[in-house]
């Protein structure tokens, strides 16, 4: 089939690879314009740039889709398909309308939970057991479409933002596969998206990550794990700012008022939670490397009963 991608992010690489080696034509890629990253402010690719000008597919980069210059680009490939994974805009009806099979979205959860930007740290924060990937026809809606093809990823105690991306990354790359070639030979099926199911996975913000030991120790434990690599979970400790990169839920005495520090030892401190506690096992004190807890209490003392 004769493809547009549209992608932006390490997620939207992987479908893009399996698409291009599976045979498909992709005639161009569209990504989110390059950013400035770093003390020097040079300005970065994306990662499905670098991929895409790695096959020699031409990228273009608009900052607004829908301006007419672009939707013109867009119908000159008269493409048979646009493949969208986490492009970062939203496809005006001008576009979805071009291409003979429509717009296809590989959305990282199991439609129609988790519709929106952030599906796969939320689902984690949330405490979900599964979640997957959805392939599903866009519509004017946020991920509203009617669904093509569902494939189920199991979250694993352990599973951090980053490692589930992987693992739907990977998922996504085969199921776009078996969804483009039910649409060539017109047995993809169509199934509406049950709105009552519904909820909505907001984008992240940096402050979601500043840690309130109030709440039980179990959902900061998620909270850790699911905002990882960004913004990460962050509190203070001796009046410096440190992420919390790994944590374990254990018990706690009673009477211990939440963000008190307790269990020291050596190797491994706890922050009491409002039910709870975490054992912290990994973290990164300001201008500082990730270390883990016994490299960081050689540097740091802490003493039971100190609030942080």
């Amino acid at each position: 089939m004769k493809v547009i991608y549209m992608g932006t992010p390490d997620f939207a690489v992987h479908a893009l690879k399996s698409i291009v080696e599976a045979g498909h034509e992709v005639v161009a890629c569209f990504t989110q314009p390059d950013k400035a990253k770093g003390r020097s402010k040079a300005l970065q690719p994306t990662p499905v740039k670098k991929q895409a000008l790695e096959y020699g597919i031409p990228v273009y980069q608009p900052v607004k889709l829908r301006d007419q210059e672009n939707v013109d680009i867009i119908r000159s490939f008269a493409p048979d398909v646009i493949v969208v994974a986490a492009y970062g805009q939203i496809l005006p009806e001008s576009i979805l309308n071009i291409p003979e099979y429509g717009c296809v979205n590989i959305h990282a959860s199991l439609l129609p939970k988790y519709r929106g930007a952030a599906p796969i740290e939320w689902a984690i924060i949330d405490g979900e057991q599964e979640t997957g990937v959805t392939t599903m026809y866009m519509a004017k809606g946020l991920d509203t479409g009617d669904m093509i093809e569902r494939e189920v990823v199991q979250i694993t105690v352990d599973d951090t933002g980053e490692s589930l991306t992987d693992k739907l990354a990977e998922c996504g790359a085969k199921l776009i596969l078996s969804t483009l070639k039910k649409l060539e030979d017109g047995t993809a099926v169509r199934t509406v998206q049950d709105d009552s199911l519904s909820c909505y996975a907001s984008m992240l913000t940096k402050n979601m990550g500043d840690i309130d030991f109030t709440q039980p120790a179990e959902k900061i434990e998620r909270l850790v794990r699911g905002l990882q690599p960004w913004p990460c979970a962050f509190t203070k400790i001796n009046g410096k700012g440190v992420k919390i990169y790994g944590a374990n839920v254990v018990d706690k005495p009673e009477g211990v008022q939440p963000g008190s520090v307790i269990n020291v030892t050596k190797k491994s401190f706890a922050i009491a939670c409002g039910e709870g506690a975490i054992q912290i096992t990994r973290l990164q004190p300001e201008g500082k490397k990730p270390m883990d807890t016994a490299a960081f209490l050689a540097g740091n003392k802490l003493i039971d009963g100190q609030h942080i």
